[in-house]
């Protein structure tokens, strides 16, 4: 597998038709342009121009990404046309390659990216890494290892990923079908330092018709189309089927949710961080209980992350929030962590010194606790209600 157009998926078949007149055959495949050959002005019209007016209104809309970039190439229709528009918008652009190794065939893969960037006129560079499955599944383990190998490549430079629009409505129907709330559901940000993504707005049909148009040979990663993984039936079947229900609209009408969501979360999040820790680490109950269970859940979640919960769960946060607005005694919440390490908050067991943070030192269960009227974090080795 080559890089995806961006770390949280391979560059995808689309998920809806358009008219032929419209939709390039993929049958019929654009020819490979010369080396060294651009774009002509001329040819920058139809499907190729939305793709780079996107990107100009990106640029627009961001001057701190600056002039110099990175774009995250996997050879797909949307990364491709997003580093040809990228090219023609910056002064300088390096197409980052991921070769994930997962196919046979994929470092040649690989290099024809690196080609097809340096016609185009941008630098490249391939990234070959290691996935290790580490039980989380190959889609997530690869989209692990892409982030870390474009982010270490990066050079303090942005990273432009070609997600389209019909991703962000992917994106939000999965997470719909998992529950989520609304962290998840406002789906991608066409900002998010150091990640950019400036075809957001933009539909898969037409990164495909640009590259038609402006005669660029895209590759087609066959992982997009196997039913194995959820993300490719979302795309395939879901999407389809529910465009033809509601008469069309529907990935827009989805994208704008994530939007709209995004809005609402953002607001929530500053309420949120303005809630204040005690200087031991720990939460007062007096602070937390006057406020609406959407910002608590938020100062929850920024505490249990700020202190060794790696990815606090909805069930980890109710858990946690009942200490606060249905307290009767129970006891703590072993909430998935491990804590800090060494060194930070008290150890309750034997022997064990007082500490400053408010969570025990040494590495064990990481339980929160109500005691004394305040919300602690402890590295547990026994169980027992707060007080």
């Amino acid at each position: 597998m080559a890089a995806a157009d961006g770390p949280d998926r391979a560059d995808a078949q689309p998920a809806h038709t358009q008219p032929a007149a419209a939709q390039p055959d993929d049958a019929q495949r654009a020819r490979p342009r010369p080396a060294q050959a651009r774009p002509t002005d001329g040819e920058w019209t139809g499907a190729a121009w939305t793709v780079r007016s996107a990107v100009r209104a990106f640029r627009r809309a961001h001057p701190e990404v600056g002039d110099e970039v990175c774009v995250a190439l996997s050879g797909g229709a949307d990364s491709l046309a997003l580093t040809a528009a990228a090219v023609t918008e910056f002064a300088e652009v390096t197409a980052l390659v991921v070769d994930h190794g997962l196919q046979a065939g994929s470092d040649e893969v690989a290099r024809e990216a690196c080609r097809a960037a340096g016609r185009l006129g941008a630098r490249s560079r391939e990234l070959v890494v290691v996935v290790d499955p580490d039980g989380s599944g190959p889609e997530a383990a690869a989209r692990t290892a892409r982030y870390a190998a474009l982010d270490a490549a990066r050079e303090g430079r942005p990273v432009l990923l070609a997600h389209t629009l019909d991703d962000q409505a992917e994106t939000v129907l999965l997470g719909l079908g998992r529950g989520s709330g609304a962290r998840s559901l406002r789906a991608m940000a066409a900002w998010d330092a150091p990640w950019g993504r400036p075809l957001l707005g933009v539909r898969a049909t037409d990164t495909r018709a640009a590259c038609h148009g402006l005669g660029l040979d895209w590759w087609d990663d066959p992982h997009n189309t196997d039913p194995a993984f959820t993300r490719v039936r979302v795309r395939r079947e879901v999407l389809p089927l529910l465009e033809d229900v509601f008469g069309g609209g529907v990935a827009e009408g989805l994208a704008r949710t994530a939007e709209l969501l995004r809005t609402d979360d953002d607001e929530l999040d500053r309420l949120a961080a303005a809630v204040p820790v005690s200087g031991d680490g720990g939460l007062d109950i007096s602070v937390l209980e006057p406020l609406p269970t959407a910002v608590l859940t938020r100062v929850l979640r920024r505490w249990l992350l700020a202190h060794g919960c790696p990815s606090p769960t909805y069930a980890h946060l109710s858990a946690v929030a009942a200490l606060v607005t249905d307290w009767h005694g129970q006891g703590g919440v072993a909430v998935g962590g491990t804590g800090p390490g060494t060194g930070a908050g008290r150890d309750t067991s034997a022997g064990a010194g007082p500490g400053v943070s408010g969570v025990m030192a040494g590495r064990g269960r990481l339980v929160a606790r109500r005691r004394h009227g305040k919300l602690v974090l402890e590295i547990d080795r026994a169980s027992g209600a707060g007080t």
